[in-house]
């Protein structure tokens, strides 16, 4: 059967129909679109042939249903199509799409710290699309680190600085619509997942983080279906790619074919305190030592030390932790 087979409309109806008729046709007769269907459903939002009512049932329906890996795999290869090629080339791959609303931004500075290793790393995301979080675009500029203002930066931008930040909207503007809708729906949609796996470089090394636990294999199969070669996936503080010092970290890490799941002992025993706001001052003032915050030590080196194990710079736990910290011994207090 030709997978579309599935997507050819009735007469008069919309092309965008079948889709929305298969993931609406009630208990029995819903189900999850495949690899294919899910692709040539998120072409065709991507170039606009979708009526926004469509849109809001389409992104409703498979946030009831939540997404399959499949689907997710399929509506990352549409946008990957509708990439601009570029010879920019990164070594980790690092979405921030959540924004900090309970501690301080802490993994900006293991990013800083991978940079400092020799790791290039390209951060992507969308700023605010829910009240009250601190996003990264906000905390580059605030510390004078390099945001691309257009993809066409890319390719004499990120080889120099080793640390770059791009927004959704420069490489995938309808997706940025998309995740506007936020307030609007008052739901996320799966777009805040898909993002996470686009890799607009195609790097070799990507790193994920999830809301909830039962997402990381999702995310992690989803990643197979794609074909990536190593990816790391955990629940990170507030959605970010950040580890939770005061808790286990379950890392789901993919690398060279082969999947294990590593538990990560929480770093401290006390529950930290929520910080009333999010602020960029904070990990400035950690990175200069002017101040003193062993639970962000703690993020900074405990994120940092998985993206090492992830690119290979470490062959265990202890040895990513061990270098971790001597690349935060090691820091140059005058960088921001």
């Amino acid at each position: 059967m030709n997978p579309l087979e599935q997507l050819v409309p009735k007469a008069g109806e919309h092309p965008f129909a079948p889709v929305v008729r298969i993931l609406g046709k009630g208990k029995t007769g819903t189900r999850s679109l495949s690899f294919e269907e899910a692709k040539a459903a998120m072409s065709m939002i991507i170039h606009g042939e979708v009526d926004d009512v469509q849109l809001g049932a389409f992104l409703m329906l498979l946030r009831v249903k939540e997404e399959s890996p499949a689907e997710i795999a399929g509506f990352v290869a549409a946008v990957r199509e509708h990439i601009p090629t570029t010879h920019a080339k990164a070594v980790l791959d690092w979405p921030s799409y959540a924004g900090k609303r309970a501690q301080h931004p802490w993994f900006v500075l293991s990013a800083m710290l991978l940079q400092q290793e020799g790791i290039t790393v390209l951060m992507h995301g969308s700023a605010g699309h829910t009240a009250n979080r601190l996003y990264t675009e906000q905390i580059f500029k605030e510390l004078n680190l390099p945001i691309c203002q257009d993809w066409s930066q890319l390719d004499n931008t990120l080889s120099n600085v080793g640390l770059l930040y791009l927004p959704l909207k420069h490489f995938c503007a309808p997706l940025q619509k998309i995740i506007e809708l936020r307030n609007i729906l008052g739901l996320r949609s799966p777009v805040h997942t898909l993002t996470r796996l686009i890799n607009p470089l195609q790097a070799e090394y990507s790193m994920q983080s999830v809301f909830h636990p039962a997402y990381a294999a999702i995310h992690q199969s989803a990643a197979e279906i794609l074909a990536a070669k190593n990816t790391a996936v955990f629940k990170g503080e507030s959605g970010e790619i950040e580890r939770k010092p005061d808790a286990n970290t379950t890392l789901r890490l993919h690398r060279d074919g082969v999947n294990e799941e590593l538990l990560w002992p929480r770093m401290q025993a006390d529950r930290q305190q929520d910080v009333a706001t999010p602020s960029s001052d904070a990990i400035r003032a950690l990175w200069r030592g002017e101040t003193q915050n062993q639970y962000g030590v703690s993020a900074v080196i405990g994120t940092a030390a998985i993206a090492l194990l992830l690119c290979h710079k470490s062959s265990n736990q202890q040895e990513a932790l061990a270098r971790a910290t001597q690349l935060w011994a090691e820091r140059p207090l005058k960088r921001i």
